[in-house]
């Protein structure tokens, strides 16, 4: 069997909106300020569209959900992720599993991660994993302007 594999990155900047939630891995953290974007602005979620996309050789998620296109505004992110693995299906690969490291000084992660792998497991039919790293205060995410995410996606070439 032949294996892909696909690198995905997504940032977003808080919002001001402070009605805005921050959800990551599909996940909510309340007390949070949330992140701008069309759709929920799930960082980690979208990296791991862009990588099992990459690995698919199916273009980006810009592409599949494109923020000029109403349809997607507010859009939950797991649900554009279970998208996204059906249309991997269908291209005629298997997703064996995908990577992927939160960065941002806040919010921690630690009591959220396991809820956040089984959410992200559930929406792309696999194993995704997730850890995380402060940027140490360095550059715009060091100073709590966004939060970032860096994703790894395996694939397999079904028959």
């Amino acid at each position: 069997m032949s294996s892909r594999s696909g690198i995905g990155i997504d940032v977003h900047p808080f919002s001001e909106d402070p009605s805005r939630a921050l959800v990551l891995g599909g996940v909510r953290f309340e007390g949070e300020p949330g992140l701008e974007g069309h759709s929920d602005a799930d960082v980690v979620a979208h990296a791991v569209c862009d990588a099992l996309l990459g690995a698919a050789g199916l273009g980006d998620i810009g592409m599949h959900f494109p923020d000029s296109d109403d349809r997607w505004r507010g859009a939950d992110s797991l649900a554009l992720l279970s998208e996204v693995a059906g249309r991997v299906r269908a291209a005629g690969y298997r997703f064996v599993n995908a990577d992927c490291t939160v960065v941002a000084e806040r919010p921690r992660i630690l009591a959220a991660r396991e809820d956040m792998i089984t959410k992200l497991s559930q929406a792309a039919g696999g194993p995704v994993h997730v850890k995380a790293t402060r940027p140490e205060r360095l550059g715009a995410l060091g100073r709590v302007e966004g939060i970032a995410c860096l994703a790894v996606a395996s694939l397999e070439e079904v028959g």
